[in-house]
């Protein structure tokens, strides 16, 4: 079976199944909580106030009127029927800070959230461009509470306002309605719900006219290249850029159980790089290198040439050959030849988790690799859990609770859902110009090309960390590079790598160079300078 991945907000479930159906919740939503704060970003004290609240958004097949169009034209009332009576309806939960005493149509806007699928916005809230976060150096575990909320001088609200979403079902969002799982939990669902309430926080709030952002993690990544497809073709509304964290664009490329897609040889050579950063920083390597660039320079050369072509030739490829790209490999990843050789050259990010630092009898991080507990049982064949996950997660639920209740006044009588306990995740998508993909491993670069293309003035900024093996850096880089776009479209797209793990701003170093990159990013695109 696939490797467990854990739910964290910057994780991807590797399989589309959420947990048992549980009864759906009302989602009428409480008043909105408005409360106001400050935060000092690069000496400057920015007032803001904040709104913790929700928007209701509808299911795909809900009629406003209760009338729907036939096969011929025909209108047909559908007042009676059951499913116009209680239409599926979610309730999506929101926190925005607007900075005060600024227009509208002078102050960009960023929208943010995590992936999963499923997966609250905690973790962005928490970690990254809010004006509190979480403090969580280093990369060991953390101690228990209490846990310090500090102001947070990387916070976004330097350049740009930014509303935090919870997906419907997850935080304080809520999913209510006759097979209501089925309008919301799944690729197309979810990004119209998240293209419905982000028009209608447009006009909520008067901000049609600000320049626009989408920032998306992980699988929140995916979630971007739909809706920004839907917010343009469907809305008729442009944005000034896409940032994209963690990039997962394309289920296919992805190292979790490629062995169960036999003949995709990707997963292995997009996430090779990935193998060698982190051998690198556990000083696992035969010969250790001092320049971490440069020696990712030459893997990546090798991934997608050598090892490419000898990957492809499967079952033809010389003994001699074979023998020499699995010494390569030793040199590259520091795991053993005989190993690599009994692996048949094809070694999975699980695998290779609990491979690397075997001899110590620890476990490497998935989500960040630079994290190292004892492992589960030594003897399994991939990781059982993330170290990473464990040492983190504690501090950003604790934290957020606290925070959204004390300070933010909302939610005191509700329980912040970490994840969607309603249904299963419908992975098929169908794909721009229509037809849907022919099996459920969703790839959504067409949709990214197409929003590209139809709007030439769109901007895209990939960020990645070097020791992230859930969506390894080097697989979003082939993505972008593979998008079916015009060559001279490619300079909207730019590039920037950490050394850091799939949540690059759990590093306060990595997240000072992510909050500068992206502010700089604002400022060239949001056509007010």
């Amino acid at each position: 079976m696939f490797r467990k991945a854990l739910l964290l907000g910057a994780t991807m479930f590797v399989t589309p199944v959420l947990a048992a159906a549980t009864p759906a919740v009302s989602p009428v939503p409480n008043a909105d909580s408005v409360t106001t704060g400050s935060v000092t970003v690069g000496g400057t004290a920015i007032p803001y106030h904040a709104v913790a609240g929700t928007i209701l958004v509808h299911g795909s097949n809900y009629n406003d009127s209760a009338e729907v169009i036939s096969s011929r034209g025909t209108k047909i009332d559908t007042s009676k029927d059951e499913d116009a009576k209680n239409p599926p309806v979610a309730s999506m939960f929101y926190t925005a800070y607007f900075k005060q005493g600024v227009p509208s149509n002078k102050r960009p806007i960023t929208f943010i959230y995590n992936g999963g699928p499923g997966s609250a916005s905690v973790w962005l809230h928490m970690g990254s461009f809010g004006p509190v976060r979480v403090n969580t150096p280093g990369d060991q575990h953390l101690a228990a509470a209490p846990y310090p909320l500090i102001n947070n001088p990387q916070s976004l609200m330097d350049v740009s306002d930014v509303v935090f979403i919870d997906a419907p079902g997850t935080g304080f969002s809520r999913i209510a309605g006759k097979d209501a799982g089925k309008e919301f939990l799944g690729v197309d669902g979810d990004a119209e719900a998240f293209t419905h309430f982000i028009a209608q926080f447009l006009a909520k709030y008067h901000r049609y006219n600000s320049p626009k952002y989408l920032f998306g993690e992980s699988y929140g990544t995916m979630r971007s290249a739909v809706v920004i497809n839907n917010l343009e073709q469907d809305e008729s509304i442009d944005f000034n850029g896409v940032i994209l964290l963690s990039q997962i664009l394309n289920y296919d490329n992805s190292d979790d159980g490629p062995q169960f897609n036999a003949g995709m040889d990707a997963p292995y050579i997009l996430a090779l790089p990935t193998y060698a950063a982190t051998a690198w920083y556990h000083h696992c390597l035969p010969q250790q290198h001092p320049d971490l660039k440069a020696f990712l320079k030459e893997v990546e050369q090798f991934a997608s040439t050598d090892y490419t072509l000898a990957l492809q030739q499967g079952a033809d490829l010389p003994e001699a050959k074979k023998q020499e790209i699995a010494n390569r490999l030793h040199d590259y990843t520091g795991l053993p030849v005989d190993y690599i050789l009994r692996a048949d050259l094809r070694v999975n990010g699980g695998e290779f988790d609990q491979q690397l630092q075997a001899k110590t009898g620890n476990a490497t991080g998935r989500l960040d690799t630079r994290f190292s507990s004892p492992t589960i049982d030594p003897m399994s064949q991939e990781v059982d859990y993330d170290p990473q996950s464990t040492a983190i997660s504690s501090a950003y639920v604790s934290t957020f609770n606290e925070y959204v209740r004390s300070t933010l006044k909302y939610g005191t009588d509700e329980n912040y859902r970490l994840s969607n306990p309603q249904g299963h995740w419908d992975s098929h998508h169908r794909q721009p110009g229509g037809g849907y993909q022919p099996k459920g491993v969703p790839n959504v670069m067409t949709d990214l090309a197409m929003a590209i293309k139809t709007n030439p003035n769109l901007h895209v900024m990939l960020n990645a960390g070097y020791f992230d093996l859930a969506t390894p850096y080097y697989e979003g880089i082939y993505e972008m590079k593979h998008l079916p776009i015009p060559a001279n479209l490619q300079k909207n797209i730019e590039y920037a790598q950490y050394q850091s793990g799939h949540m690059v701003y759990v590093d306060p170093n990595t997240l000072q160079q992510l909050h500068d990159n992206v502010a700089a990013f604002i400022r060239k695109t949001d056509n007010l300078h």
